[in-house]
């Protein structure tokens, strides 16, 4: 036998069969999204993405900026050829996240898992429609946790936290797809290719299944707002024991004229605490931001250059 037949008949390698089962698995529970938007006789074709479903009775979830327009509307297909028309139920720009409806009653639902597990160097997948090319499989690692995004909205710039980087091939249309374990779980929906080899994407946690679960039922989600861009860090170890943490939320962005800026926290300032509780990761602080603290001081403990402060911040309702 030839080198090149041994290799055809060779057992797949394990990465290989990781990634052909989680694209098998997940494949008829991603949609190609073709959106269209009211325009002065009808209506016209504005952008594409994907979307993954939620149940079989036709919930589906996309990142929120692919169904920007509020005339919008449009179909989506699957891979085995059906095609439903779809409406938007809510967006949340805050978090990227909105849900659609199609008119369907026997859909495949896709598996959500707990972005809360993964680790740097975690073996994903992406499954889109990059291009409009539909069903497509990219794969990758987790290359960092907890990055912010800068986006502009129409009340000026916004910052989508707790993000997940991968090195998982991603490109317009890609927008709304799964990023998938290998176990087959959606841990993530495919947001933004930040650029070469780096992609981005809101991860499935316990704060983002309560957007999806208030777009539902409301169509829309109260939210708390501070203002600010953060990520994880580590605390020195001469710090933690004054801090009584070993990590903390160093405030990378503070947006102009915002609660946070008004109560004086500045880049670079690590959050240790707010309201009592402690701040290890942006979830705990998007754990605080409900409606219910609209408009409520909410102290933060923070630490600037190596000293512990308390800053009274009053969030204000985030306007979409």
């Amino acid at each position: 036998m030839t080198d090149l037949a041994a290799l055809e008949t060779e057992p797949l390698d394990a990465y290989s069969r990781i990634v052909a089962s989680v694209a098998e698995k997940l494949a008829p529970s991603v949609a190609n999204l073709r959106i269209k938007q009211r325009v002065r006789g009808g209506y016209e074709a504005t952008g594409a993405g994907s979307a993954i479903v939620l149940t079989a009775d036709g919930f589906l979830i996309t990142s929120a900026h692919v169904v920007a327009g509020r005339s919008s509307r449009g179909h989506a297909s699957f891979t085995d050829g059906r095609e439903y028309p779809v409406t938007i139920v809510g967006r949340d720009p805050l978090s990227e996240l909105a849900v659609l409806r199609a008119d369907a009653d026997s859909l495949e639902p896709a598996a959500l898992g707990d972005a809360e597990t993964l680790r740097v160097g975690q073996l994903v997948v992406a499954i889109g429609n990059p291009h409009g090319f539909q069903g497509s499989v990219t794969a990758g690692v987790v290359s960092a946790l907890g990055r912010s995004l800068a986006a502009a909205g129409r009340n000026g710039l916004r910052m989508i936290d707790n993000l997940i980087q991968t090195d998982a091939a991603l490109n317009p249309g890609n927008s709304g797809g799964a990023l998938v374990d290998g176990r087959g779980q959606v841990i993530g929906v495919n947001t933004a290719v930040a650029g070469v080899g780096l992609g981005l994407a809101v991860p499935i946690n316990a704060p983002t299944r309560a957007v999806i679960a208030a777009l539902i039922t409301d169509g829309r989600v109260r939210r708390a707002w501070l203002g600010i861009a953060g990520g994880p860090r580590p605390l020195p170890p001469i710090l933690r024991e004054r801090a009584g943490a070993k990590s903390a939320v160093e405030v990378l962005e503070v947006i102009d004229g915002s609660p946070a800026d008004q109560a004086g926290i500045r880049q670079e300032d690590m959050i240790v605490s707010a309201r009592g509780e402690p701040i290890t990761n942006v979830a705990d602080l998007q754990r605080l931001l409900v409606g219910d603290h609209i408009g409520r001081p909410l102290t933060m403990r923070i630490m600037r250059a190596g000293d512990l402060r308390d800053v009274e911040v009053v969030p204000v309702e985030l306007k979409n």
